[in-house]
């Protein structure tokens, strides 16, 4: 009898040894992870889901909402210098008590740091407490943002950074063009705004053409939409038919178009809803209902040579 017992314990053992063991992927993802995640060009995988941070304080908003993400099953963190909450979301997934490589960290470089960024990305090591960083940005295209960009493609050498990328080059396609032609190092990203009033056709087709993973900020219209796409009729009749939320309505359209998408929040009520969006499909019927809703509207679109003035001039605190 004793012997047999010890045999069933052995073998449970030996059952738990290897789950444990195939629990994650060299890319940090879990068997049992809600959130599928995208390859992209240089064979990283990172989640197509996550909690963009924009405009949330460091005053304990940005930490308590990436707390509240991280216990409901988000892997994925977007943040950035000029954000001013890169040390609320470094301790908020120092405290989460989940494993660093299953969280993936996206933070962005702020053009004043283009002419030094090497320094500049050791410092946004030390204010997120971490020992790299899963992807970083370039997050306005001007100032010296090729030598930025040799840069980043020096750290992802030395494993500072998994994976690299640009952020709102749609804005003058000249000079994405040029950006593209010139680098030796194709960007794994691009980030830019997107949701079902501006879908992007065009910079669709040219980042697919151009291996070039698309990533969404403002997905469910940001805040100088005032809630324009969340009124809608058309997908208020989607949602209701679905029972689901509008908002949870467009995160599954971003979804299933191949995109991925960082919608921020902070109330914990959304940051739940929001992620509650891998269990279902929206028909093919239902997608094409949203796909004809576009008016390439973009609810963020300032005059280029004014924002250029900012960008250049806003100095960022380390």
């Amino acid at each position: 009898m004793i012997k047999k017992l010890l045999t069933m314990f052995a073998i449970l053992a030996m059952a738990a040894s290897g789950t444990a063991s195939a629990a994650t992927d060299a890319n940090g993802a879990k068997n049992d992870e809600k959130v599928p995640r995208i390859t992209l060009n240089n064979g990283v995988k990172m989640p197509q889901f996550g909690l963009g941070t924009y405009a949330l304080d460091d005053r304990g908003t940005a930490y308590n909402a990436v707390l509240t993400a991280l216990t409901n099953g988000y892997r994925h963190i977007d943040t950035a210098h000029a954000y001013q909450n890169e040390k609320s979301v470094g301790k908020a997934i120092k405290d989460s008590g989940i494993p660093r490589k299953e969280i993936w960290i996206t933070s962005k470089l702020w053009p004043t740091e283009y002419s030094n960024a090497e320094e500049a990305l050791t410092k946004m090591l030390d204010r997120l407490g971490l020992d790299y960083i899963d992807l970083v940005y370039l997050h306005q295209p001007v100032g010296e943002y090729m030598k930025a960009w040799d840069a980043l493609v020096k750290a992802q050498k030395e494993g500072k950074v998994r994976a690299i990328g640009i952020s709102n080059f749609d804005r003058v396609e000249k000079l994405y063009d040029s950006f593209i032609a010139e680098v030796k190092v194709k960007p794994q990203t691009m980030q830019l705004e997107c949701h079902p009033y501006a879908q992007r056709k065009h910079w669709q087709e040219k980042l697919k053409a151009d291996n070039i993973q698309q990533e969404n900020w403002f997905p469910l219209g940001g805040r100088e939409s005032r809630g324009a796409i969340l009124k809608d009729e058309t997908l208020e009749k989607i949602a209701k038919a679905k029972g689901k939320s509008i908002a949870q309505i467009i995160i599954r359209w971003h979804i299933q178009e191949g995109f991925s998408v960082i919608p921020g929040a902070s109330n914990p009520d959304y940051i739940k809803e929001n992620i509650e969006v891998f269990d279902w499909n929206l028909t093919d019927e239902e997608m094409e209902t949203i796909r004809g809703l576009n008016k390439e509207q973009l609810f963020f679109n300032p005059p280029a040579e004014s924002m250029e003035r900012f960008y250049l001039n806003r100095k960022l605190p380390d």
